[in-house]
C-alpha cells in the first residue's frame, strides 16, 4: 500500500459527515429525549454522522458546552441478535465504574418512538483513532508504544472477573466456541448469496475440533487498534470503542483476533504479513503472546492455527451479513460492498489455517 492510499484509509474512516438521510434523526424528539434523560444537557443541538463503522450507525451529538456520540441500532430488518446497543450500554457502564477506559456512559433509550431505533448516549472521547496498522509517519518506538499499550489494554480487560463487576448475567458460561461457531454458521446462512465451498468445509470443520473452554472473562469481540481511541501525543488507551459484540466467554478468542493482523496481507490497512514488522518496530506475534501472557498471568496459546481459522470463519461470516444488508438495504457503510468481496478470500485463508490444524 502507498503512503497516499495509507493517507486515504485515514481519511476515509476519520470524522464526521453529513447524516446519511437513511439514517436521519428527528432533532426535535431527540433534542427534548436528551434535556430529559442526560444530566447538564443544554442544546441547541448539531448532528452529524461518523465515517467509520459497518454496523451501528453513530452520530456526534454537539452542543454549545458538551459532545456526546449516539450509538443506535440500524433501521429495517436485522438479523437476530445484531446490533445490541443495550448490551454495549451495560458492558460499557460495568468497565466505566471500574475505572477501565470506555467513555463515560449517559443513558440508554429503549423507546422505538424517539428517533426510530433504540439507541445510547455515551461522551465523546478525544484523542488518535489509527487506521492502519503499519502506522505510517511514526517512528519503530512509537509503532512499539502503541502496541504495548494496546495488548496490555486487552489483559487489562481480561483480567476482570465478570461476577466481581456485576456482569455475571452477560453471557452464557462454557463452552464459548461451540456457541460461536454456531452463531457465525447461523448468520453466515441467513446472509448467504453464492455458494463458497471453504465456508462449507469450515462448518463442518470447526464444530469437530473445538479447543478445551478457558476461564470466562469479559470478551469484547472486536478488538483491534481502529476500536482504540489513543491519547493525542502518547500511547495511551483513552476508550476502547464499539462493543457490539461482546459477552462472557474464552479471553483466547479476543487475543487470537487480535493477531490475525500478523496474518492478513499488508496490502489492506488492517494487514501486517509481508512487511518487516521487526524494522518498523512493531512487535512480533511471539514478542505480543508472551506480553499478553505476563501481564493476564496465563499461557501463552498452543493451538493458534485453529483459533486462527476459527477468526477468519467468523470474520467472513461477519463480512457477510454485511452483504446481505447490502442486498436488504440496511447498510450502513458506502464501503459494505467491499467488505462483502473479501468473504471468499477470508473464507480461502481461514481453510488454509484449519488444514495446518489437522483438516
Amino acid at each position: 500500500m502507498t503512503d497516499a492510499s495509507q493517507t486515504d484509509a485515514q481519511s476515509t474512516f476519520s470524522g464526521t459527515r453529513e447524516v446519511d438521510p437513511r439514517h436521519a434523526l428527528d432533532s426535535g424528539a431527540l433534542d427534548a429525549w436528551l434535556a430529559a434523560n442526560v444530566e447538564g444537557y443544554g442544546g441547541p443541538l448539531t448532528i452529524r454522522q461518523f465515517k467509520g463503522g459497518q454496523s451501528n450507525p453513530t452520530y456526534e451529538l454537539t452542543t454549545p458546552d458538551r459532545t456526546y456520540v449516539l450509538r443506535r441500532k440500524p433501521p429495517g430488518t436485522l438479523l437476530a441478535s445484531a446490533h445490541a446497543v443495550d448490551r454495549e450500554f451495560t458492558v460499557i457502564s460495568a468497565l466505566h465504574a471500574q475505572g477501565f477506559p470506555v467513555a463515560r456512559p449517559y443513558a440508554l433509550c429503549t423507546d422505538d418512538a424517539v428517533v426510530g431505533s433504540m439507541f445510547y448516549v455515551m461522551e465523546k472521547v478525544e484523542g488518535r483513532v489509527l487506521w492502519d496498522l503499519k502506522l505510517p509517519g511514526m517512528s519503530p518506538a512509537e509503532r512499539r508504544a502503541i502496541y504495548d499499550a494496546q495488548v496490555d489494554t486487552l489483559a487489562a480487560l481480561h483480567a476482570f472477573d465478570p461476577a466481581e463487576i456485576g456482569l455475571s448475567d452477560y453471557g452464557k458460561p462454557g463452552n464459548y466456541f461451540e456457541r460461536q461457531v454456531g452463531r457465525w454458521t447461523k448468520q453466515y446462512r441467513a446472509s448467504e448469496i453464492d455458494p463458497i465451498p471453504a465456508m462449507d468445509r469450515l462448518i463442518d470443520f470447526l464444530p469437530a475440533t473445538l479447543p478445551p473452554q478457558g476461564p470466562t472473562r469479559i470478551v469484547h469481540g472486536d478488538f483491534r487498534l481502529d476500536n482504540l481511541i489513543l491519547a493525542p501525543d502518547t500511547p495511551d488507551v483513552r476508550a476502547v470503542l464499539d462493543w457490539e459484540l461482546s459477552t462472557l466467554g474464552d479471553p483466547m478468542a479476543d487475543f487470537s483476533y487480535l493477531l490475525i493482523a500478523w496474518v492478513i496481507p499488508a496490502t489492506q490497512r488492517n494487514g501486517l504479513a509481508g512487511v518487516d514488522v521487526a524494522a518498523l518496530g512493531i512487535p512480533s506475534v511471539e514478542e505480543t503472546a508472551a506480553r499478553y501472557a505476563g501481564k493476564a498471568g496465563i499461557a501463552p496459546p498452543t493451538n493458534l492455527d485453529w483459533l486462527f481459522a476459527y477468526n477468519l470463519f467468523r470474520l467472513a461470516a461477519i463480512c457477510q451479513g454485511i452483504a446481505g444488508r447490502v442486498r436488504d438495504g440496511t447498510a450502513a457503510s458506502a464501503h459494505a460492498k467491499s467488505m462483502a468481496a473479501q468473504v471468499p478470500l477470508l473464507a480461502d485463508a481461514a481453510w488454509s489455517f484449519a488444514r495446518k490444524a489437522g483438516a
